[in-house]
């Protein structure tokens, strides 16, 4: 693979996931003849939202784009995962904290927005903050699946978890009840819908006690904007046979083929040299390069374990954050610092 690359910068920041513009009306209204969406690390949603265009001459652009979460604003941060389902493109936030801990109540949410109303100057954003609610409903699917998570060490249960309840605790917080000393920290980095309406969740960690990438299926995601309910997880599943021996791998990105397949990339549990508590505990997770791999979820619903086979092992690279097809090509988004390059292969 020899690939082309096109740097943006786009509000002094780097970019995770890419997800394809799919409305029409949008790419006319940008003279595009594709492009995606991407967003951007760290901050509110509202202001982490970027289009990456091809325009129709071949030349590409960034835009960064406008939008309004009303009384959310400023009350979210960290947005890592895109999916797009009738006409609405959601962001869900990491559910984790900063590298050393602990769990930040800002990165437990799920935004939305229509992508037709990006043509206008102003997106409007929904916002739903849910205060750990998905953090534990994944905890508890996972401490009854078939498979075994691979325990978290004593420095990231004590950073992550008890700190998160300590803190909760001497504030105040309603969420505490929604923690336990026993949970796994959740870092969500990337989304796709299914056929059926459920969203799957790919997790950068927890892994399995094997080192493999693990997958989250939850039902009623659209529920929190539009009836006010709160997801459901149906269950989890152990993606097998492209984790290299002796390392950890999750997840980093994943997007629909739309033949009931998936792609996604797995990589690295954590950055390395940023002073990640993870790595600390598991240091066969930082050095693992990226790779783009494929697979199928098994019809009988009993089945936990997921097959992926390799598509590109995408070595040298450690950071690739997002992936997405177009009209026959690859493109891969990669997390380097102030900027944005994405890559066509």
């Amino acid at each position: 693979m020899t690939p082309r690359l096109v740097e943006f910068l786009v509000a002094g920041n780097e970019a995770s996931d890419l997800l394809p513009v799919r409305s029409e009306a949008l790419l006319a209204a940008r003279d595009a003849r594709r492009g995606f969406w991407t967003v951007l690390d760290e901050g509110p949603v509202e202001s982490c939202l970027a289009l990456l265009l091809e325009r129709t001459d071949g030349s590409w652009v960034a835009e960064h784009v406008v939008a309004d979460a009303g009384p959310e604003n400023g009350r979210t941060e960290d947005g890592e995962a895109l999916a797009y389902a009738d006409g609405w493109v959601y962001v869900v936030g990491s559910h984790f904290g900063s590298k050393a801990g602990p769990l930040r109540p800002r990165r437990a949410f799920v935004a939305r927005f229509r992508e037709d109303d990006a043509i206008g100057p102003v997106l409007p954003v929904q916002v739903v903050r849910n205060q750990f609610r998905l953090h534990r409903a994944v905890n508890d699917a996972l401490a009854t699946a078939a498979l075994t998570a691979l325990p978290p060490g004593d420095r990231v249960r004590s950073r992550f978890i008890v700190e998160t309840v300590a803190r909760g605790t001497a504030r105040e917080k309603r969420w505490v009840s929604r923690l336990a000393e026993g949970d796994l920290p959740l870092n969500v980095e990337a989304a796709a819908f299914t056929p059926t309406g459920t969203v799957l969740l790919g997790l950068r960690f927890p892994v399995t006690g094997e080192g493999e990438p693990i997958l989250v299926e939850v039902a009623g995601l659209p529920g929190m904007f539009d009836d006010r309910t709160w997801p459901t997880v149906r269950r989890a599943y152990a993606l097998t046979g492209v984790t290299p021996p002796g390392e950890l791998a999750g997840f980093r990105a994943l997007a629909p083929d739309g033949a009931g397949g998936y792609d996604a990339v797995i990589g690295s549990i954590d950055a390395l040299s940023k002073g990640s508590v993870l790595l600390d505990d598991h240091p066969a997770g930082g050095a693992v390069t990226s790779r783009h791999v494929r697979f199928r979820l098994p019809a009988d619903p009993d089945v936990h374990l997921v097959t992926g086979e390799l598509v590109a092992d995408l070595a040298p690279w450690h950071h690739v954050e997002g992936l997405a097809g177009s009209q026959g090509r690859w493109f891969y988004v990669t997390d380097e610092a102030h900027r944005i390059a994405l890559w066509a292969a």
